[in-house]
């Protein structure tokens, strides 16, 4: 749009917009349109793991979308959880069988402690990270977003 265009279409904004006022209200009435405004703005939301007790065993439901959502081999967290929970796994199709009762907070915590050790970066944290092998055991912890790498066990 050049200044030509401008001057041809200025009669018409001055009919529409008579007065200051009705620029004010119409500005008003768009303001109370717009959605309010997001306090949150971290992208990751920490999943939970949604489970049931049967008999003597617990069984997370959700186990393989959660471990998808944190990007890590459900193998790892299955892991993790038997060590800390001292309790034998077993990853059964999408789901993971915990054999004994456990409450839901306590094998949320443990999943917390698990991505605030294995998931987050310890710089910047974001959950933008991956586990990278360097032989004899070693381990880290490489974030995709800062470039920190991080030994972790």
């Amino acid at each position: 749009m050049n200044d030509h265009d401008t001057l041809k279409y200025r009669p018409c904004i001055n009919k529409i917009m008579s007065s200051e006022k009705d620029y004010d209200k119409l500005l008003s009435g768009i303001y109370a349109n717009l959605p309010e405004k997001v306090t949150k703005t971290e992208r990751f939301e920490m999943p939970k793991f949604e489970f049931f007790v049967e008999g003597n065993k617990t069984i997370v439901k959700n186990f393989k979308t959660v471990a998808d959502k944190v990007r890590r081999e459900p193998s790892l967290i299955a892991k993790y959880l038997s060590k800390e929970l001292a309790v034998p796994v077993e990853i059964q199709n999408d789901r993971l069988i915990l054999a004994r009762k456990l409450t839901g907070d306590i094998i949320n915590k443990k999943f917390e402690e698990f991505v605030v050790k294995l998931v987050m970066c310890r710089q910047c944290n974001r959950p933008d990270t991956h586990i990278e092998e360097l032989g004899h055991g070693l381990r880290q912890l490489v974030c995709e977003s800062c470039g920190a790498r991080t030994a972790i066990r």
